[in-house]
């Protein structure tokens, strides 16, 4: 069974009782069950709900420009009404899109309750121009303000949630450390964040592990920017960048320099949602694999999640970084696609009931 990790008596209660996919034991597809494993098929074995998306640009204050994919489900049976139409926010992973297998599998679990969604993606990598040379990272939080206040402002009485995965969870977790209860959203989702990048990337670092995970991640965010290299050449060496062997390689000379700090020693402080825990003001539920490369198990910050009421963790012996593969042929439903699920559902349609438990 995974452990659940919540200070909140009321909370923990909750969950049981609406979201019980939590309390259940979690079997692994035997012939996948070790972390690395899982991470390295998942994108290849499940499948890919078709997702009609429409999309649209905004302009943030600095003159660049978002891309939102929204799918909004207008022919929900639950939510006939657009105006009061639940609204789940996406953000994927870090060089990832609305495209990504595990988004289109939460907005496909969103569909059927009748949800509408819309997925946040990063500046310059869903095929839109990159307006100014500024991209994005797991510290700076200001495009995601943009968004949560556009989305909210257009279904200003539309319940608001947000999930994040991977490094969007990470963003989600360090936006909602520094807002507080200050924030339309009434609850978010994290999958897999890494809690504390240090200890992220001396786990990716590990031969094994950056042979098949850390150099394919530093070619994929090389590429991610080298169709805006013309943009970019204004403030940086490119070629550089583009030598960069592993992910903290690349955050050295391009995301730290980005973003302005000292060193990549300060962007990785202030990039770890670990440090912010305590402040989050609404309810928030955590998942992740205790054997994920990506966020070693150890770098969970159990005994901080403790102190906030508002934080529940959940926390598998095995699932790997977005994998949490399960059946004898896992191609649709995964274990962290029914966590989305149940708590997306039980925030919506009975959030209210945690603080009367």
């Amino acid at each position: 069974k995974p452990q659940l990790v919540a200070s909140n008596d009321r909370f923990c209660r909750f969950l049981e009782e609406y979201c019980p996919v939590v309390t259940e034991t979690y079997y692994p597809t035997i012939w996948c069950w070790e972390g690395r494993v899982q991470t390295l098929l998942r994108p290849f074995i499940t499948s890919r709900p078709q997702v009609q998306y429409r999309n649209e640009l905004i302009k943030t204050a600095d003159g660049g420009q978002i891309s939102l994919d929204w799918f909004d489900n207008n022919d929900s049976l639950y939510y006939p009404d657009t105006s009061t139409r639940p609204t789940v926010l996406l953000l994927p992973g870090l060089t990832g899109t609305s495209k990504e297998s595990y988004i289109l599998h939460m907005i496909h679990q969103s569909e059927t309750l009748g949800y509408r969604c819309v997925v946040f993606n990063n500046r310059g990598i869903a095929g839109e121009d990159l307006l100014t040379p500024r991209t994005y990272c797991a510290a700076n939080t200001e495009d995601l303000e943009a968004v949560i206040h556009h989305v909210h402002s257009l279904h200003p009485s539309a319940p608001f949630m947000a999930a994040g995965v991977s490094m969007g969870g990470m963003l989600l977790l360090n936006y909602l450390g520094k807002t507080g209860r200050d924030t339309p959203l009434m609850a978010a989702a994290i999958f897999s964040a890494g809690w504390n990048v240090f200890e992220s990337v001396e786990s990716l670092e590990k031969p094994l592990n950056w042979l098949l995970f850390n150099y394919y991640l530093t070619t994929c965010l090389q590429s991610s920017i080298s169709r805006h290299r013309q943009m970019l050449e204004k403030l940086f060496d490119m070629d550089l960048v583009m030598k960069a062997r592993t992910v903290r390689e690349f955050d050295k000379q391009f995301t730290s320099v980005m973003f302005g700090y000292r060193t990549i020693d300060d962007y990785y402080e202030d990039a770890s949602p670990c440090r912010k825990l305590k402040s989050v003001g609404i309810p928030v539920l955590c998942l992740n694999s205790v054997d994920d490369v990506f966020s070693p198990g150890h770098a969970i910050p159990v005994e901080t999640a403790k102190q906030n009421a508002n934080v529940a963790l959940v926390l598998t012996s095995c699932g790997g970084h977005i994998g949490f593969l399960e059946g004898i042929w896992p191609r649709k439903c995964t274990y962290m696609d029914r966590v989305f699920k149940q708590f997306v559902q039980a925030m919506f349609e009975h959030g209210n009931k945690i603080f009367s438990m």
